[in-house]
């Protein structure tokens, strides 16, 4: 409401009797609002005190009441002197027996918690300007309630001047209906600018002129109309959703909501109706801009997508016609796109034409790009050489705007059509900016898609070339494969033969190591021509359905890295069956037993000790004497073995630290005695970053050349993963020195097959 409310009620106060503060915590935001005095009370003796300072309308919570509504509504009353004082009675547990029991104690309304803020606080105002007219009606005449004509129960200064004041402040329509005499008594100008009528008519017509003979649902809208009135005569406030009519008889989606007005002897509704359309609209357009998107997303070709986007754009603004143009290739030339609503013999008429300064709307827009608004078609020299056509079309008025791609090309134009002379107002404009805005979406995507259709043009004849390339690969490979294959075998007969002639121990290991070193690269280049020929397989058969860009440059990728993978294997392996040397690696029986870790470490390293006197390196042992295993000491052995021969060969190269070198052996046991960890430290020259990751590859070494075969810390990593069940770490510092860790089970586990 407007200040005019707040001079009528001359700040009136009002008094909230009630616990549920969160149900009145908007109703008190509401009547601030509305320059309302307000007092809130927890019981009815705290109650009884603020209405004793005066109040223009009490609202009791019947919780607070109790069983004897009457006595509190009377002490309420006469606390503050005034017995006539609008009295609203609310309840969270409504009940016909209590609306009886409030009707009786004098109650001008009973309302039902929850409520609507706005509602009650429209109620209130409804009763404090009606308690002021009836004031002053009483004063000026205390006869004239005895006298009332049969059309206004109210007298004509309480009508027009009050009630007519709160209509004139609503920020929504407002009737005022009368149900005994099926008129209406009031309406504020929203209502006649809602309706397109002025308020005379408007109160003369009734409400059948507001309304469609029949709702969408086919249901009578008197019908539905006497259905909410009867509602709202029983104390309810009825909310609903109806369609109106306009002058123009053009239909108004609104919202109306009735409340009955407490006035005595008449049964008077109070109609708010809001207007709809929009927020109808935007629901509609961002639903529509949705479709859009996701029809672009999903490849729907490109001119259904406009026609569904211009009609979009048609329905949210009467008398428009939409259309889109493309501009061609050369950037000169523009072409008929879409213009569902258009006449096709008018679109056909533009296509072609050559854009520039004085070419219409688009060709100007396009040409300029920037937005073209032209109001009057017959007045304005763009048209100039085009203004007979709009004239055999009946057009008017032609805004247009450049469509641009993300790089700011200029793609083609929006354009909205008129059928009389008009200038875009805000809504107009930005109904302009969305169709742009999706339509440069759509058409880039097209254009992509058209891109993309060129290169496809030359896929066929590149992936044959590559296909072709890749199985004489694939043969290739088969064919060394199969040479690997023999010589394999001829290692295996060539083993047979050393068995024969008391040589298959040595013969046994290098063969061993042959099989493990080739079937690597074997396996790996099996592989590697098996993918490619698959994927060679898949993207041949993708060619049919249309193949993108990304996934041609993935398969070209994945077959260069398949070429550089099968020569790499194929040399390796070419180079391993040409001088491949003979290298054994002692495999002592696996047997297992219970040994104490001390003295089994102690024993290995006596036959190092030459080794470790002419390296003149220190060996220390700091292994508990309780440690004890249920291990294979011969795996074991070998795997300490192996670390002392390569500190001895790697860490000390060159006398690194003089008579200072040193090798420390120790061994703890963790907290559950589950686990036994094994170190074996240097201070020799330590391990680069760059070999650390690769000091367990077969054949790795750095001293290539020197009697290193490579396979000594591969042969220990191996052991402890498998054979012992553990885990082997190495770590180095970057100023020297490297410590290799073994994590071993106490108990090593069981064979497989065992």
């Amino acid at each position: 409401m407007n200040q005019l409310i707040s001079s009528l009620t001359d700040r009136a106060k009002v008094l909230l009797v009630s616990k549920a503060t969160n149900d009145v915590r908007e109703l008190l935001y509401m009547l601030d609002r509305h320059n309302l005095g307000t007092g809130v009370a927890g019981d009815i003796d705290e109650g009884v005190q603020l209405a004793a300072s005066g109040t223009d309308l009490i609202l009791l919570d019947t919780a607070l009441a109790g069983t004897n509504i009457s006595a509190s509504c009377m002490r309420l009353r006469n606390a503050g002197g005034r017995h006539g004082v609008p009295l609203l009675l609310m309840s969270a547990t409504p009940s016909a027996e209590e609306q009886g029991r409030s009707v009786g104690a004098g109650a001008s309304d009973y309302i039902k918690m929850p409520f609507d803020a706005r509602d009650v606080a429209e109620k209130i105002l409804m009763e404090l300007a009606l308690h002021k007219a009836e004031a002053a009606d009483a004063k000026a005449d205390a006869s004239f309630a005895a006298d009332i004509e049969p059309l206004r129960p109210l007298h004509p200064q309480t009508l027009e001047v009050n009630y007519h004041s709160i209509l004139a402040g609503s920020p929504d329509a407002v009737l005022l209906f009368d149900i005994d005499n099926k008129v209406l008594v009031d309406a504020n100008h929203l209502a006649q600018d809602l309706f397109g009528l002025p308020q005379a008519a408007l109160l003369q017509g009734g409400l059948a002129p507001l309304f469609p003979g029949n709702q969408a649902d086919g249901q009578p809208s008197m019908q539905l109309l006497q259905q909410k009135m009867d509602a709202t005569l029983q104390g309810r406030i009825a909310a609903f959703r109806a369609t109106c009519r306009h002058r123009d008889h053009h239909p108004i989606e609104c919202e109306i909501r009735l409340m009955r007005l407490a006035v005595p002897g008449r049964q008077l509704v109070h109609a708010r109706v809001a207007d709809l359309t929009e927020r109808n609209l935007a629901e509609a357009l961002r639903a529509g801009q949705n479709t859009l998107l996701e029809m672009v997303a999903k490849g729907a070709p490109l001119i259904p997508t406009l026609d569904r986007l211009l009609l979009l754009i048609e329905g949210q603004s009467r008398g428009v016609y939409c259309s889109i143009m493309l501009l061609d290739d050369d950037g000169r030339h523009m072409h008929s796109a879409s213009g569902p609503s258009l006449p096709p013999d008018y679109m056909a008429l533009l296509e072609g034409a050559e854009i520039g300064p004085g070419v219409g709307s688009c060709g100007t827009a396009m040409f300029l790009g920037e937005a073209v608004v032209v109001s009057d078609i017959m007045h304005d020299p763009l048209w100039a050489p085009y203004r007979e056509l709009a004239v055999q079309f009946g057009l008017r008025a032609c805004w247009s705007r450049p469509i641009f791609s993300q790089d700011g090309i200029v793609l083609g134009s929006f354009a909205m059509y008129y059928r009389e002379v008009r200038s875009p107002n805000a809504q107009d404009l930005s109904l302009i900016d969305a169709a742009t805005d999706m339509a440069g979406i759509a058409i880039s995507r097209m254009r992509h898609e058209r891109e993309l259709q060129r290169h496809r043009t030359h896929l066929e004849e590149l992936v044959a070339e590559r296909t072709a390339a890749l199985t004489l690969a694939k043969e290739q490979s088969e064919q060394a494969n199969l040479e690997l294959a023999a010589a394999l075998e001829n290692l295996s007969i060539t083993q047979a033969e050393l068995v024969r002639r008391d040589k298959l121990a040595a013969l046994g290991a290098l063969v061993a190591g042959i099989a493990h070193e080739l079937n690597t690269p074997i396996g790996n280049s099996l592989v590697v021509a098996t993918t490619m020929a698959e994927n060679t397989r898949t993207i041949q058969a993708g060619l049919q359905d249309g193949l993108r860009r990304s996934e041609l440059d993935t398969y070209l990728a994945q077959a260069g890295e398949a070429d550089a993978i099968m020569l790499r294997n194929l040399q390796r392996a070419a180079d391993l069956v040409s001088s491949f040397k003979q290298i054994a690696v002692d495999r002592t029986r696996s047997q297992r037993r219970h040994f104490p870790l001390r003295r089994f470490i102690a024993e290995q390293i006596v036959p190092m000790s030459a080794q470790l006197k002419e390296a003149r390196v220190r060996l220390t042992q700091d292994v508990p004497d309780e440690l004890a295993m249920d291990s294979y000491p011969g795996p074991l052995g070998q795997v300490l073995a192996n670390l002392l021969e390569n500190c001895l060969r790697h860490a000390f190269d060159g006398g690194r630290n003089g008579d200072k070198n040193t090798i420390a052996i120790a061994a703890h046991a963790s907290d559950d005695a589950q686990t036994i960890t094994v170190s074996i430290s240097d201070n020799g020259a330590g391990i680069s970053a760059h070999d650390l990751p690769h000091i367990y590859d077969p054949f790795f070494t750095t001293k290539l050349g020197s009697g290193s075969s490579g396979l000594g810390l591969h042969v220990a990593h191996n052991i402890v993963t498998g054979v012992l069940g553990g885990h082997i770490d190495a770590t180095s510092a970057s100023d020297g020195g490297t410590t290799f860790t073994l994590q071993l089970p106490a108990v090593a586990p069981q064979p497989a097959d065992s």
